[in-house]
């Protein structure tokens, strides 16, 4: 053997060997891109074509459901050859090397009657060598990677193949169990969506009255659009539940669901709670932290309780709605967001903003579309049907089967339920708890709920005074600004000084601060 030739093989085996290494290399990079099945496992076979020269290839994968392998990606072959690639476990090479977890090589397929050649993508099966191997994990068949290669003195040994793809087909396998454990993870997601887009979707909400028909109308009618919503009511009416179906029967569905409470954090970490902070940004800022804006990305946001936002924040608030943009604490990077904004308040904005409270321009973003949900006690015919709802849930969850007799509904059908929906289910539940019988009767109820409903007059009366305190507040609010001078107070409010002047002596408004 001369110099010359042994240098050619020693050249040869290098050139065979980088070809080797680059084919690993690629398809380690290519099943680390996505969760991608059949789009990375194809990339590998297409790799391991053009690196190691192999004709046709595929990755057969164990579908334990009909017990059969089937090619999920393939090189080399047509739809149609693909759709015909299923094996019984034993059935065949690729059968059999699933069953023993063996690799298997025929050099000439065309004088093997075991090959079946299913595919029909062989239409000259002479001269063609096949190579099969194992894809297992912890000694689990999981599936089969086969190629045909055409073998001469330049295109290497097949134990050199064989090596390679026994590294390629633990690679896939690895592969293949992250897929699985992701795929598990989104279908357990997908289902707790589905479960929460049920408990969320207006269908569920107790409302037989005109005015929740009214507001479960409007529902419909905002969930598909990207408007910000205003949602106002008193305390216990719902009002996080609307904002719930509001957002899993919108586009956004698939997107976060962030609660922000504005009245339930000290004002000093209200703006990093809302929009994140830097590292160092405080004392006690030992971490970088996002903000509930940044995680309810592509998503959707609830500002509950927006009317006690301090002044000093609004004008953030303001930026975010308009801009969608603002900067965590400690930084001077501006991020992007792309969230859908709904609030909701128990108190009069409108006579906040005439106090002074609040911003009027951020009032006026805020209240694209307003949803009133009205107080338990102006919807009495929901009563029964609330009662029922949630003597069922709580039966359930308790093992119960209590039931209330008519002289304890008729005392629920009187009371004023001033903490609404919230204080009605309460009660239900601490009754179906408590209560020693199945039948809940008027002596078994507590005291407080002896208080009648509110007769039409009273509501009134309730609703009178309100407007007077607001209107009262604005005047001494506009006076104030105008250094108590009553004409300008009556221009800046748009009314006459005759009125003002009435309207003072009514309210025995009294000049404060005097100059």
């Amino acid at each position: 053997m001369t110099s010359g030739t042994t240098k050619k093989r020693t050249t040869d085996a290098t050139v065979q060997k980088n070809r080797e290494l680059a084919a690993i290399l690629e398809v380690s990079k290519v099943l680390t891109t996505s969760f991608d099945l059949e789009k990375n496992l194809s990339l590998v076979m297409s790799a391991l074509g053009d690196h190691l020269e192999m004709q046709r290839g595929c990755v057969f994968l164990h579908d334990p459901v009909s017990q059969h392998l089937k090619i999920v990606a393939a090189h080399g072959l047509t739809k149609e050859n693909i759709e015909k690639g299923k094996y019984r476990i034993g059935e065949g090479i690729v059968g059999r090397v699933l069953e023993k977890r063996t690799p298997m090589v025929i050099s000439n397929i065309g004088k093997d009657p075991s090959f079946l050649n299913k595919t029909g993508s062989r239409p000259d099966k002479e001269g063609i060598s096949f190579l099969c191997v194992p894809i297992e994990l912890k000694k689990k068949a999981l599936g089969v990677l086969s190629v045909d290669r055409i073998y001469s003195k330049e295109h290497g040994k097949v134990d050199d193949d064989l090596r390679v793809l026994e590294i390629v087909s633990s690679l896939i396998a690895q592969f293949v169990k992250l897929w699985e454990s992701y795929e598990a993870v989104e279908q357990e997601k997908e289902k707790l969506k589905r479960e929460l887009k049920g408990k969320y979707s207006v269908d569920n909400l107790i409302g037989l009255s005109r005015r929740m028909q009214e507001v479960f109308e409007n529902v419909y009618r905002v969930s598909p659009t990207k408007a910000t919503v205003l949602l106002l009511g008193e305390s216990g009416t719902g009002k996080e539940l609307i904002a719930k179906a509001i957002h899993y029967m919108s586009p956004r569905s698939r997107g976060p669901f962030i609660k922000f409470n504005c009245a339930s954090i000290p004002e000093g970490l209200l703006e990093s709670e809302l929009f994140g902070h830097e590292k160092g940004a405080f004392t006690g800022a030992i971490a970088s932290r996002k903000g509930k804006f940044e995680l309810a990305n592509k998503g959707t946001i609830l500002l509950d309780e927006i009317g006690d936002l301090p002044i000093t924040l609004q004008p953030k608030i303001l930026r975010v709605l308009q801009e969608r943009e603002f900067e965590p604490v400690g930084s001077e990077r501006t991020k992007k967001v792309d969230v859908r904004i709904i609030a909701a308040t128990s108190r009069n904005l409108e006579g906040l903003v005439s106090l002074g409270k609040f911003r009027e321009d951020l009032y006026y973003r805020l209240n694209v579309i307003p949803i009133l949900l009205p107080p338990l006690r102006d919807r009495g015919e929901d009563i029964e049907a609330l009662i029922e709802h949630f003597l069922e849930r709580f039966n359930k969850e308790n093992n119960r089967s209590s039931v209330l007799d008519k002289s304890a509904m008729q005392v629920f059908l009187n009371y004023s339920w001033p903490g609404n929906v919230r204080e009605l289910e309460n009660t239900i539940e601490r009754l179906v708890i408590m209560s020693p019988s199945s039948v809940i009767s008027d002596a078994d109820l507590p005291v407080s709920l002896s208080i009648r409903r509110p007769t039409s007059s009273d509501k009134s009366k309730s609703m009178s005074s309100n407007i007077e305190e607001i209107e009262k507040s604005s005047i001494i609010h506009a006076l104030e600004k105008c250094g108590w001078v009553q004409a300008k107070a009556a221009r800046m409010l748009r009314i006459t000084p005759r009125q003002i002047g009435y309207k003072i002596k009514k309210y025995g408004i009294e000049q404060q601060n005097p100059l």
